[in-house]
């Protein structure tokens, strides 16, 4: 870096003027710490703050249901399978054989639509899966959450004369 005689003597003087006023900050009783490094660390609070995380807006998803004999589980994820929110009948305090009624599925859809409220999801592909009670509960309560339901897909498992099934129970 090359300097003039001239910046030189600017430099100079731009250093004597910030000892005078160094010295008369103390003279008053201030603190020794130069005006230029208040500046500076100001300065730094304001380039330092948090900056607000972009909500990505998905218009479209897909809504995986599994209803079980003993619980409801609702899953809303993208058109990718990343899963933006999920709830079930037992974490929401549906005990025993409460878990799987349709009043349940309904309850555990709500809980999930207010979740996702924040992605601005319109429209659901709906898998289902399960043979259990909530089944139609929950695509009703997916239905009157104002969510358009293009496609309803059963994925449930069918033995092709796989297992020996379980003995029948005495009720």
């Amino acid at each position: 870096m090359v300097t003039t005689p001239e910046k030189k003597k600017e430099e100079i003087k731009d250093s004597a003027d910030n000892a005078d006023a160094i010295v008369e900050q103390i003279a008053a009783g201030g603190s020794i710490v130069a005006p230029t490094v208040e500046k500076k660390a100001q300065e730094d609070v304001a380039s330092t703050k948090r900056v607000k995380k972009n909500r990505r807006q998905i218009s479209k998803g897909q809504a995986h249901v599994q209803c079980t004999y003993n619980n409801t589980i609702v899953l809303i994820s993208d058109l990718n399978g990343n899963a933006l929110a999920w709830s079930s009948s037992g974490k929401l305090g549906f005990k025993g054989a409460k878990k799987s009624t349709p009043f349940a599925a309904s309850q555990v859809v709500k809980d999930v639509v207010e979740k996702i409220r924040k992605y601005g999801v319109s429209e659901l592909e709906v898998y289902i899966k399960g043979v259990g009670g909530g089944r139609e509960g929950a695509i009703r309560a997916l239905a009157g959450n104002g969510f358009d339901l293009s496609t309803i897909r059963d994925l449930t498992p069918i033995p092709h004369n796989g297992c020996r099934a379980r003995r029948p129970r005495r009720v």
